[in-house]
């Protein structure tokens, strides 16, 4: 064994990896099954093959063997045991994968894809319509910009992403250009010091109604020069200064108007009023933008921590506009996201001063899903801090300046890549060991590409993006010759490292019910543990925010499993679920409580993953039982730091019907009066934190049946569970 130890492999990739004889095993019998054969006689030559070929290495090479090399005594000792066929499916097998590599940076092909409406191109985002021409063109520059992007990763990096091994987030954008992810917009600042926003120089706004159209204008400009969402932490309390002006016109102009026992109530009335015109406004605008890559800005609205009566008049607007629905259908809005911060003491408990709004949450959750649940206490025990997170689940971690003042707005993540751990456990074939070396050398792997992230992005210059670098997004306001590196570097920034798939890990060595087994528990968390440790190392030694990251992806968790399957078949309870289960959450096929779920869950985040994540859970129709969603928030708050809730709320404006629709090859269809037709009906799923409607996007229509299943495994949401 010490002398198999002792060889090393060198990659096409320039990695240099330990030999390991098992590969050459398993190509030799993914070649048979590729030819329909595979026997227990076959089996035992392929053994001996291998055996052969191993021996013929170490004869030749002594330190050092090329993988072209190995190759080439593969094929010559098929040759000489007259394993012709094996040997032609070998050669086949090589060939297909080089031709696939060159097809993944071949421009041509990948525009043919498109134009043909190849769902692998079409579909990769659920709020993207494919058929209009700013998408066409976005996802004409994503393929450009996707095969530019594999040239420049360093080639180990690029080889694993297409195996399958890792996964570098967003490809159509970076590393072709040097763009930053998600962030908290620093709105607070711009609003107070006035922005640049093309030719125009905006100065503080003097009413909320000013106010939220400045903020719409900056979310549009944000996001057209990011690519990951854009948050508002805290907006409540954010625009009440602006709604106090409007409170004070109004008070000088019932001077002259008004009776002096009047005034107050004339004023107060009228600010509300203006408040409730200026957040619906702002609804309505962030509905109908549309930015450069063909979409709607994937934004977030944090409030619920407001205290004084203007900030409790914001928060009730939201809430109420959300429950009335846009439009004279009345239809769910798509985005904002909206995040309702819960707190002991403030709206927590029935005779908190702020309890009269978490009922209104509660009520709007159960008719439009949002808001979701933040726990203020558990946020700041998770994180350091409280904030709402970047995008639909990327969390910063407290931060202080160099005054000691602590900053959230204003800070970004700058990428997520993931690793695929299934494969790992997969490949390590029921050996622990086995499992933690390959672990340690994707992490390798992941380490590289994490660092290329933070080194292309810092290669922007303010000018790319004068909206986050110059005027005020990112918090500091950069000459346009200083580097950007600015408001990255000292963990201001975050870069994610991304998993996937603990279920599936453990149902490798346990089996496919191993949630109630502690072995098998402690060995998921073992994995976040060591994720965790490697985080911080490399934070202390390059000085960003190495974070462990809860993979959201509507399309990651199929793709990994696919190309899992083309390496290892079916293999029950991992790939012939035919996806993954996203991150952490517990096995979708399941039937547990909220509470059990909850309580199965709350520890990973505790251990490691608290850059990135959130907890769902799925119930039957709401809305006449809120009492039933209160009574998981409240169990949530001291467990979980963010929840979010699944209900159907899918509507039919031809029998008013409101629920769960069917889903069908054709589309949605009304389990009340059969009606499908995409124009009188509101179908609205969750896609990975935030909402999608998949009836009304032409790109997906025929696949409605596989997205309702998708949309289950992407949340990890549990089956609807009897009592709720």
């Amino acid at each position: 064994m010490s002398e198999v130890r002792s060889l090393f492999v060198l990659k096409r990739d320039g990695r240099r990896v330990p030999f390991d004889k098992d590969k050459i095993y398993q190509a030799l019998v993914k070649a048979a099954l590729a030819i329909g054969e595979m026997s227990p006689l076959l089996e035992q030559e392929i053994g001996q093959i291998t055996d052969q070929v191993v021996a013929e290495i170490f004869s030749r090479f002594q330190t050092d063997v090329k993988i072209y090399e190995i190759q080439a005594i593969v094929e010559h000792e098929l040759l000489e045991n007259k394993a012709y066929q094996l040997a032609d499916a070998y050669i086949t097998y090589r060939k297909e994968r080089d031709f696939a590599r060159a097809q993944a940076t071949d421009i041509n092909f990948s525009i043919d894809k498109l134009i043909q409406k190849d769902q692998s191109v079409v579909n990769e985002n659920a709020n993207k319509d494919s058929n209009v021409f700013n998408t066409q063109r976005d996802l004409t520059a994503g393929i450009v910009g996707k095969s530019i992007g594999l040239k420049m990763l360093p080639q180990h990096v690029a080889n694993a992403h297409q195996k399958g091994d890792i996964h570098y987030h967003d490809l159509d954008y970076s590393p072709y250009t040097p763009m930053t992810n998600c962030c908290l917009i620093d709105f607070e600042g711009m609003l107070r010091d006035g922005f640049k926003i093309g030719n125009a120089d905006v100065e503080s706004p003097k009413s909320i109604q000013t106010a939220t159209a400045q903020i719409s204008q900056i979310i549009a400009n944000v996001a057209s020069s990011q690519y990951g969402g854009c948050s508002a932490d805290r907006i409540d309390e954010t625009l009440a200064p602006y709604a106090a002006k409007n409170y004070e016109k109004y008070l000088k102009d019932a001077e002259n108007w008004v009776l002096p026992d009047k005034r107050e109530a004339y004023a107060k009335e009228k600010t509300i009023k203006d408040i409730y015109d200026a957040m619906q406004s702002l609804e309505y605008e962030i509905n109908t933008l549309f930015t450069s890559n063909g979409q709607t800005p994937f934004t977030s609205l944090g409030f619920g921590l407001g205290e004084s009566w203007l900030a409790r008049e914001i928060q009730k607007a939201i809430l109420n506009i959300r429950i009335k629905g846009l439009g004279a259908e009345e239809r769910t809005a798509i985005f904002p996201k909206l995040i309702f911060t819960v707190k002991r003491g403030l709206n927590l408990e029935p005779d908190s001063p702020n309890y009269d709004i978490k009922q209104l949450a509660i009520a709007c959750a159960t008719k439009r899903m949002y808001p979701d649940m933040l726990s203020y206490d558990k946020i700041v025990e998770l994180t350091g801090s409280f904030k709402v997170p970047m995008g639909c689940r990327s969390f910063l971690q407290g931060w202080k300046d160099e005054n000691g003042v602590e900053v959230n707005s204003g800070r970004m993540n700058l990428g997520v890549v993931t690793v695929n751990l299934p494969r790992i456990a997969m490949e390590s074939t029921g050996d622990k060991d086995k499992f933690w070396q390959l672990f340690a050398e994707r992490m390798d792997i992941l380490h590289d590409a994490l660092v290329y992230r933070v080194e292309r992005v810092k290669e922007a210059t303010p000018a790319n993006a004068p909206i986050l670098y110059q005027y005020g997004a990112f918090g500091q306001r950069l000459n346009k010759d200083e580097a950007v590196d600015e408001v990255f570097k000292n963990r201001r920034a975050t870069v994610s490292m991304g998993y996937i798939g603990l279920y599936e890990v453990a149902s490798v060595f346990y089996g496919g019910d191993w949630e109630t087994n502690p072995e098998a528990k402690e060995f998921t968390i073992d994995i976040i543990r060591e994720m965790k440790r490697l985080a911080e190392e490399w934070s202390d030694r390059y000085g960003y925010h190495f974070s462990v990251y809860s993979t959201p992806s509507e399309s990651l968790t199929d793709r990994f499993c696919r190309l899992d399957t083309e390496k290892f078949g079916i293999v029950e309870n991992i790939t012939d679920k035919e996806y993954y289960t996203n991150s952490f959450h517990y096995d979708v096929r399941k039937n547990p409580t909220p509470f059990e779920k909850l309580d199965f869950e709350k520890i990973y985040p505790e251990v490691g993953a608290s850059g990135g994540f959130i907890h769902y859970c799925e119930y039957p129709v709401l809305q006449q039982n809120p009492k039933a969603l209160e009574a998981v928030w409240d169990y949530a708050y001291d467990r979980v730091g963010y929840l979010g809730t699944n209900t159907p709320i899918d509507k039919c404006y031809a029998c008013q019907f409101e629920g769960d629709f069917t889903p069908t090859e054709r589309g949605f269809t009304c389990p009340n009066c059969g009606n499908h037709d995409p124009r009188t009906v509101d179908v609205v799923k969750r896609t990975c934190g935030y909402l999608g409607n998949p009836q009304a996007r032409p790109m997906v229509n025929g696949r409605h049946k596989e997205i309702s299943a998708r949309v289950k495994h992407m949340n990890g949401s549990t089956i609807k569970t009897p009592g709720y």
